[in-house]
């Protein structure tokens, strides 16, 4: 299923989108489902089933064009995960803008967002020119866990991915360079994690170490590639990140990103106020944000 979270009038709902249509999940079950994204993946797999269920009997639904969709989970519980270095090419290409000459980390490579940077589809992406003008993309393909655990060998490690959504780990370069390889601050700004437009469940999703993903700015193409090139796939990543670490549902993980990001061009290339960034991840969708002046 392709799952929802959004407003229409004043009301935040959790919805199944079907073709152009949204099937308020909590309204179509009497109330016996719960009536956000974090509720449902908390459940578990019965209530997954019973939204299934739902769904195939639910008559039409709203029409996706009246309702505003908003980030699937508008507030993690917890600081979103990333993973820095995951796409050797990415790691290639900023070896001499980092000014040292580094080799591929053995072990995956983690910082954190904050919760206060996820922002939904078409929200806009703040540039503060009075901290800094060296903002950046970055597409991701983004993880959400279902089942809670720790120390997860990677043989069951698919057992706890809810599903997948798209991730923009917007980057201010400059602060994030200012702090070493402690990358929490230049990724941590609010709006500075576009997600969205859904979550495909792991049921229905492909082969997650098999999708092109892009980015585009201004309808040009900066960022084209496929999930084959990560170098740590998904189940090494739960393995490290559960070791001795409990992972809760609704845990957000950003996978990496591939080449092609502003701050390793020739000349850098940043984006800019009234900029618009789509990003796509195949069979997933297309999330699409401008970048926006922003002064307090």
């Amino acid at each position: 299923m392709k799952l929802v979270t959004y407003e229409e009038g004043t009301d935040q709902k959790l919805g199944a989108v079907v073709g152009d249509e949204v099937i308020d999940l909590a309204a179509a079950s009497g109330g016996t489902l719960p009536a956000t994204m974090l509720g449902l993946i908390t459940e578990g797999e019965e209530a997954l089933q019973r939204a299934r269920e739902v769904v195939a009997a639910a008559p039409r639904g709203v029409s996706l064009g009246a309702v505003r969709l908003l980030a699937p989970i508008p507030q993690p519980p917890r600081n979103v995960m990333c993973v820095g270095w995951n796409y050797l090419e990415h790691f290639e290409e900023g070896q001499g803008r980092r000014g040292q000459v580094d080799e591929m980390p053995e072990y995956p490579t983690f910082f954190t967002k904050l919760p206060t940077t996820v922002i939904g589809p078409q929200e806009g992406v703040r540039l503060d020119a009075r901290i800094s003008t060296k903002l950046d993309y970055e597409v991701e393909l983004a993880m959400i866990i279902g089942r809670s655990g720790h120390d997860i060998p990677q043989g069951q490690a698919m057992e706890h991915v809810f599903g997948y959504t798209i991730a923009n780990d917007v980057s201010v370069r400059d602060v994030q360079r200012r702090h070493g390889q402690q990358w929490f601050r230049g990724k941590s700004m609010d709006t500075h994690c576009p997600m969205g437009p859904w979550i495909v469940t792991a049921d229905e999703a492909p082969d997650p170490h098999a999708l092109r993903l892009s980015c585009t700015v201004n309808g040009e193409m900066k960022q084209d590639s496929s999930t084959r090139y990560m170098v740590f796939q998904i189940p090494r990543l739960i393995q490290e990140l559960s070791l001795g670490t409990t992972l809760v549902p609704g845990d957000v993980v950003l996978t990496g990103t591939p080449p092609g990001v502003g701050f390793a061009r020739t000349p850098p290339e940043y984006l800019q106020a009234g900029d618009v960034m789509e990003l796509s991840v195949e069979h997933i969708g297309t999330l699409t944000n401008p970048v926006i002046a922003y002064t307090a």
